[in-house]
């Protein structure tokens, strides 16, 4: 790494963190012994995920559980919706596998609630993150299950807890979930970018984008809005929600139901709003021979985030656009542009910086299915959700960047 490399490292780590100050609701309450904590922290975590070889082989074996999981779903999408659910194209991948998915790990969630299996892990990562991040119990679960889970499939794992939770702590769990990608999608995502990356281990690198999201999701969100208030677990026993294994199955899959027609949604509307900008922005004059879109404007605004990210300058713009894509649109538009780029168009090292900014659903129909997936499950908070949304989708856009930024430490 030379000097100048360097130099622009450090003014990233201190560029990346005061754009979130602005947007705080109390300057003065803000931690930064927490955000330095929160910063070396993920360093670290970096180092030992990609370091590690013991580490890094463990991490490798989560995917393998996201992939029963999908192929059980599969077993039942096929029985159900035949030869549709084996079709090609964005439109066919989510309906008939994102969707359904959702159902059945409501259905799971509910099940494992049930036995008690939830609350006993809940119970050990709260002491955790309670000491590393001042969080309780439920928002660390909802955070770090972000991981492997999807954005709206983690908060079933809280749901109990949803209506207690604190401002702070919605917008932890909204921007965890808007800063990583699911399991789920990792595997479609290692298939379309294979060509692009050749030998790299692909799965292990967005598992690890993922893993570092989390404590830059909580750093972010600990700086927009500072508070000490914690929500834990109630003394003694867990309230009994579900009667038998049986109603516990029946519910969690009605629940899940609602859940997934909801995003399903709320998705179809927020890209046809993107649309329908793009079609109004490309009355404008076209500028250096390119129509003007969300996209564009996007791009030039994500500009100096990406310099922070520590990509060259003479490829930041590259990096920018694909960074505005992905806000605009979603990750699979990104990653499809990427996985798209001629040869020499971007470095190995700023290929993997992007690769690891965009490993999030933070966009502008994310915002939606969150609000309306979580409003579903605590419909009390709907007002909250909204009032934080747009902190969020900038805490988890910041967090992805972040990530981007100490991966390029070590490539």
């Amino acid at each position: 790494m030379t000097l100048l490399e360097t130099i622009q490292i450090i003014i990233g780590f201190i560029g990346l963190t005061a754009i979130a100050i602005p947007l705080s609701n109390s300057k003065s309450s803000i931690n930064y012994k927490s955000i330095l904590i929160a910063i070396l922290f993920q360093i670290a975590l970096a180092f030992a995920l990609i370091k590690i070889p013991f580490i890094v082989n463990i991490f490798s074996y989560f995917s393998t559980g996201v992939e029963k999981l999908q192929e059980a779903t599969n077993a039942g999408t096929q029985f159900v919706f035949g030869y549709l659910s084996l079709g090609e194209g964005e439109e066919l991948i989510f309906a008939f596998k994102i969707l359904p998915l959702i159902i059945v790990i409501s259905c799971l969630t509910a099940l494992f609630w049930f036995w008690k299996v939830l609350p006993i892990v809940i119970r050990g990562i709260s002491k955790v993150f309670e000491k590393l991040f001042n969080i309780g119990g439920p928002i660390g679960l909802g955070a770090t299950a972000n991981i492997i889970m999807g954005q709206v499939e983690a908060p079933l794992l809280v749901r109990p807890y949803l209506s207690k939770m604190t401002s702070k702590e919605l917008l932890i769990l909204m921007t965890a979930g808007m800063s990583t990608v699911s399991g789920s999608i990792m595997i479609a995502l290692v298939t379309m970018l294979q060509i692009q990356f050749g030998e790299i281990n692909l799965i292990q690198h967005l598992i690890t984008a993922s893993v570092l999201s989390i404590p830059a999701a909580i750093m972010y969100a600990n700086i927009m809005i500072p508070s000490n208030e914690i929500t834990d677990f109630s003394e003694g026993e867990v309230p009994r929600i579900y009667e038998s294994s049986m109603d516990a199955i029946t519910r969690g899959t009605r629940d899940g139901v609602d859940i997934a027609v909801n995003v399903g949604a709320i998705l179809v509307v927020f890209i046809a709003l993107v649309y329908l900008v793009d079609s109004v922005l490309g009355l404008l004059p076209s500028i250096a021979g390119r129509e003007v879109s969300l996209q564009m404007i996007l791009g030039f605004i994500f500009y100096p985030i990406v310099w922070l990210m520590g990509v060259p300058l003479d490829e930041v713009m590259t990096s920018a656009e694909l960074l505005g894509i992905k806000t605009a649109l979603n990750e699979f538009v990104a990653y499809a542009q990427l996985s798209a780029l001629e040869e020499g168009a971007l470095s190995d090292r700023s290929k993997l910086i992007t690769l690891y900014a965009l490993c999030g659903f933070a966009n502008f129909s994310s915002v939606g299915i969150l609000v309306s997936g979580i409003g579903a499950m605590a419909p009390e908070r709907k007002a909250d959700l909204i009032k934080v949304s747009l902190k969020a989708l900038i805490g988890a856009t910041l967090a992805s960047c972040m990530t981007g930024l100490v991966i390029g430490i070590f490539s």
